[in-house]
């Protein structure tokens, strides 16, 4: 277990390198989403021991739309199948499960099975599990400031009055932010919230990312210095 004082509060991550990882077995990239689906199921369990209040995934983003429809068809599919048979288990665990994107073109029975599981989780209260579904970070910061306008605000405007309309405003920004697979960019994940967010990237495939990774991600997290533009007492 990692020291418990310098732990993230809130631990994002995204999960990248499925399909490679599926590559490089001669396996069918599904096969690859559905290996990722295992890996989180291990992961929350992983983060719930290390006492991590808040654990965000990018699960997929608003540009996933443009991959082929049979893998777009496909990862719905697995995510219907998660939802339905997974969620008690979720719940088990005291974990909250939250979903956070845009809903307009999730198909009508994800949709459904989604906000079933939020109720059906929300008065779970050991971690919050948010899973970002048809998210981009522009989309968010778009959506808010429309949504700011539409209510009329007093000017000007603070930081404050437009986070209110972000897509789930309680939910601190992330302390450290993980990308698998070996690409170093955000890829447009909590564009405003991870202003001071740590950075820690790997190039381990998410279906390969186990405890003995993320425990290194911790540890390198836990000898940093931060310092959120100020300088050390």
């Amino acid at each position: 277990m990692a020291d418990i004082q310098k732990i993230p509060r809130h631990l994002a991550i995204i999960l990248d390198g499925n399909g490679r990882w599926a590559k490089s077995r001669n396996l069918p990239r599904l096969m690859g989403h559905r290996a990722g689906v295992h890996r989180f199921e291990e992961m929350v369990r992983l983060v719930k021991r290390e006492k991590i209040r808040y654990f965000s995934v990018y699960a997929f983003s608003t540009e996933n739309w443009n991959r082929p429809v049979m893998e777009v068809t496909g990862l719905m599919r697995i995510f219907g199948y998660y939802l339905k048979k997974k969620v008690k288990e979720v719940k088990e665990e005291g974990a909250r499960l939250r979903f956070c994107g845009r809903r307009d073109r999730i198909p009508p029975e994800i949709l459904s099975l989604m906000e079933w599981a939020e109720d059906y989780t929300k008065d779970e209260k050991i971690i919050d599990l948010v899973v970002c579904l048809n998210y981009g970070g522009r989309a968010e910061i778009l959506d808010a400031v429309n949504s700011l306008i539409a209510s009329n605000p007093h000017l000007p405007v603070t930081e404050e009055d437009l986070r209110k309309h972000f897509y789930l405003p309680d939910v601190p920004d992330p302390d450290l932010i993980i990308r698998t697979s070996g690409e170093l960019r955000l890829s447009n994940f909590w564009l405003w919230e991870s202003a001071y967010s740590e950075y820690y990237f790997t190039n381990t495939h998410w279906p390969d990312f186990g405890e003995e990774e993320l425990m290194k991600a911790l540890s390198d997290y836990a000898g940093r210095d931060r310092r959120y533009g100020g300088v050390k007492s």
